[in-house]
C-alpha cells in the first residue's frame, strides 16, 4: 500500500519535537509500505524533507526516512496522489479543496487526519 506522509503536525509536533511514537511508527511504515512525502517540504518537486527533519530527528531515524520517495505537486497535494492505487494519506490539515478531490475519486476514506494533541 502507498502511504503519503505530511511532516508538520504529523511526524513533527507544533513545537518542533518528534512525537513519542514516531520511531516505531516510521520503522513500520518504511519497512512494510511504499512511502511518499506529501508535504510543503517537497513542494514543486524539491525534496528537502530529510534535510528539514535532520534538525529534529536522530541520525538512526533519518536513515530510514531517506527511502521515502519525493512527490511533485504545485497547488494541491492531491496532484501527487496515485488514485489508481490503494493508499493512505496522513495529514493534519488538508484543504477542503483537497478533500473534494478525494471525494471525487471516492477516496475520502483514505485520508487520516492526524491530531498530535489528542
Amino acid at each position: 500500500m502507498k502511504i503519503y506522509l505530511d511532516i508538520d503536525g504529523v511526524i513533527l509536533t507544533k513545537d518542533k519535537k518528534m512525537p513519542a511514537f514516531c520511531e516505531e511508527f516510521l520503522s513500520c511504515l518504511t519497512r512494510d509500505h511504499d512511502c511518499y512525502w506529501l508535504s510543503t517540504h517537497c513542494h514543486g518537486g524539491g525534496n528537502n524533507a530529510v534535510e528539514y527533519l535532520s534538525q529534529y530527528y536522530p541520525g538512526s531515524i533519518l536513515e530510514k526516512l531517506g527511502g521515502i520517495k519525493e512527490t511533485d505537486w504545485v497547488t494541491l497535494k492531491t496532484e501527487a496522489i496515485d488514485f489508481d492505487s490503494d493508499f493512505i494519506w496522513l495529514d493534519d490539515c488538508p484543504f477542503e479543496s483537497e478533500k473534494n478531490v478525494l471525494k471525487k475519486y471516492n477516496k475520502i476514506n483514505s485520508l487520516i487526519i492526524v491530531n498530535l494533541n489528542r
